[in-house]
C-alpha cells in the first residue's frame, strides 16, 4: 500500500516462546493490538524487533505475519540490518517480493564503515528493490553516524524518501531540513525527544514504548499534530520517565517488560540478551506501575 511515513510507526517487538523459538501466534496478536490501537504504520525487525537475532526463515515468517496482521490497514516496513551489503540487498529484494511496503535501512552491522563505504551501502540497498526507503541513523547504538551532509548527498536516490533520526541530537532535524528542504520526510527515532522533534519539523515517530502504551502514544502524537502543545506537554511529562527506557542499552528488555505489565506482550528475548533482573528490573517495574497508576485519560483528538 502507499506509504507517506507520517504519524506513529511502531517499532514492534517480536514475540518468542520461553525457549526462544519464534512465537508466531503471539507476534501476530501483538501486531494486531498495535494496529487496533491506532498506529499509522508497523515496523518489523528493527532494533526493538530483534531483527539481527532472527535467521532468514524467521525473517520471512515475521514479515508475513506483519502483512497478515495489517490486512492492508497500515503499511508494513521491514528493518534491513545485515552484516554485508550483499545480504542487505538480498533481503531488500526478497522483502519486496514478499509484499513489504517499505524498508528501514541500517548501516552494515559489526564493521564500522568509512563514510564513502556507508554511502555506497545505502545506495546499493536502495537500488536492490523498488520499495521506498527510510534511512535509519543511530550512531549511539551502531557506532556509525550518517551526518546531515551525507544524507543530502543521498538525495539523488529516488527511492530514499525518509530519515529516522536517532542521533540523540534534535538539532539534526533542523540541519537536515536546512540542507535538503522537503526532500525527505523526517521522523523521530528517540522516544524521549519526540515532542522536541515535532516542533522542529518531524512528521513521523518510530516508537518503541508504543509496544506497551499504544493509546497514549497516539494521544501524544495527535495533541502535538493539532498544535495543542500545552496538553501535549502535560502528556509528555507523564510519559517521559517511560520514554527514557528507550535510550538504555537494555531498551529491548525494558520495553518487553513494560508490555508484560500492560498485558500487551511477552518478556522473552533472544540471547545474548536476557530478561532484566535484580535492581534494574525493580526500577523499571516501578516506573511502569507509576505510569499505569497515573496514566492520562484518553479522548479523541481532532487533527
Amino acid at each position: 500500500m502507499p506509504i507517506d511515513w507520517c504519524g506513529v510507526y511502531a517499532a514492534a517487538t517480536t514475540e518468542f516462546h520461553p525457549d526462544e523459538r519464534l512465537d508466531a501466534a503471539a507476534t501476530q496478536r501483538h501486531f494486531e493490538r498495535l494496529i487496533d490501537a491506532g498506529i499509522h504504520g508497523l515496523v518489523v525487525m528493527g532494533t526493538v524487533g530483534e531483527g539481527t537475532s532472527l535467521d532468514a526463515d524467521e525473517k520471512r515468517e515475521v514479515l508475513r505475519i506483519g502483512i497478515a496482521a495489517s490486512r492492508g490497514r497500515v503499511p508494513v516496513v521491514t528493518g534491513v540490518a545485515e552484516y554485508t551489503t550483499r545480504a542487505a540487498c538480498r533481503w531488500a529484494a526478497e522483502a519486496e517480493r514478499l509484499g513489504a511496503d517499505g524498508l528501514m535501512v541500517l548501516p552494515g552491522m559489526v564493521y564500522k564503515p568509512r563514510p564513502v563505504e556507508n554511502l555506497a551501502h545505502f545506495r546499493a540497498v536502495a537500488r536492490a528493490s523498488r520499495l521506498p526507503v527510510m534511512l535509519y541513523n543511530n550512531p549511539v547504538s551502531y557506532g556509525v553516524d550518517l551526518r546531515p551532509e551525507q544524507i543530502a548527498e543521498l538525495g539523488d536516490e529516488p527511492t530514499i524518501v525518509a530519515v529516522k533520526e536517532s542521533s540523540d541530537d534534535p538539532r539534526r532535524i533542523t540541519d537536515i531540513a536546512n540542507l535538503t528542504g522537503d526532500r525527505y520526510v523526517l521522523l523521530c527515532g528517540v522516544d524521549d525527544l519526540v515532542l522536541e522533534s515535532v516542533v522542529l519539523g518531524a512528521r513521523g515517530w518510530v516508537s518503541g514504548l508504543v509496544n506497551a502504551f499504544p493509546a497514549e502514544n497516539r494521544l501524544l502524537w495527535d495533541l502535538a499534530m493539532a498544535g495543542r502543545l500545552d496538553e501535549a506537554r502535560a502528556v509528555y511529562r507523564w510519559y517521559t520517565p517511560l520514554l527514557h527506557l528507550d535510550t538504555r542499552p537494555t531498551l529491548v528488555q525494558c520495553i518487553k517488560l513494560a508490555a508484560v505489565a500492560t498485558g500487551l506482550g511477552g518478556e522473552t528475548v533472544r540471547a545474548p540478551r536476557r530478561p532484566l533482573d535484580g535492581a534494574e528490573r525493580e526500577e523499571v517495574l516501578a516506573i511502569v506501575r507509576e505510569a499505569i497508576r497515573t496514566r492520562p485519560p484518553l479522548r479523541p483528538i481532532a487533527t
